[in-house]
């Protein structure tokens, strides 16, 4: 390969010198999280589990927990300002806010968490199909502020219910039942969730084994397009399933 020169890797996407995002591929985001309480008396947000995302947590101020169910079992991981913490996908987790919590989100392949890689622990009759999911977890952009936190609200409690019913669950059935029944719901997705990745995370570690090529050959244009980049938020306030979101596009 010659000075300057684009490769292309499996899948045809072309290499470039740079990433123009996030490094890695990975978008943050700022959330607080949620203060309602629940119906057993814990304030947080609302259960889910990621299928090919692994998420960290970059805690910057208050105190509280991250309850996580695995095989492994159930687990509650205590948070507190300068806490990173992080875990892979499978791990179904709720967030628990004991105290004013606020976090630094960072998670893997930017764009799919997005694109619906996250299924929260409904009761099973809602995990069916995309249709009745979605009429259950989605919060109507146009809508009012009273009205899209009343849907936070209330699909935050209906996926607790599920939630309870896999923790209390005596053998790996029940957990199994639910990872089958996510990965049927977002099978219709799978090749949006390609592209995305291939035009974020993949591009973004392909871009690395360029320039590690160049290097290797004593070619270091790539340095001579170096660029800084800095943003705002692109939306306050979101609501998140964990809590209020700061969205960055990160591009």
């Amino acid at each position: 390969m010659g000075a300057g020169g684009d490769r292309q890797v499996p899948g045809g996407a072309p290499v470039v010198s740079g990433f123009p995002g996030l490094p890695g591929g990975v978008a943050v985001s700022r959330l607080s999280v949620y203060d309602w309480p629940a119906s057993d008396g814990v304030c947080g947000g609302t259960p889910h589990m990621h299928l090919t995302c692994s998420e960290g947590y970059v805690v910057t101020g208050g105190h509280g927990a991250v309850q996580t169910l695995t095989t492994a079992g159930y687990e509650v991981t205590p948070l507190a300002a300068g806490t990173v913490a992080w875990f892979t996908p499978g791990t179904i987790h709720r967030l628990v806010n004991e105290g004013d919590l606020r976090i630094t989100v960072l998670m893997q392949n930017s764009g799919l968490p997005e694109a619906g890689d996250a299924v929260l622990t409904l009761p099973p009759r809602y995990l069916a199909d995309p249709g009745t999911y979605a009429d259950v977890t989605t919060i109507p952009a146009d809508a009012s502020e009273a009205e899209r936190e009343r849907v936070a609200r209330a699909r935050r409690d209906l996926a607790l219910e599920g939630y309870r019913a896999l923790r209390d669950a005596k053998g790996p059935e029940a957990l199994a039942a639910f990872h089958r029944a996510a990965a049927a719901l977002i099978r219709p997705r799978l090749t949006e969730w390609r592209e995305r990745w291939e035009r974020g995370a993949r591009a973004a570690a392909a871009a690395t084994g360029e320039q590690l090529d160049r290097l290797e050959q004593g070619d270091f244009s790539h340095l001579a397009d170096a660029a800084v980049r800095a943003e705002q938020p692109s939306e306050y306030g979101k609501f998140g399933m964990c809590g209020r979101l700061d969205v960055y596009k990160g591009a």
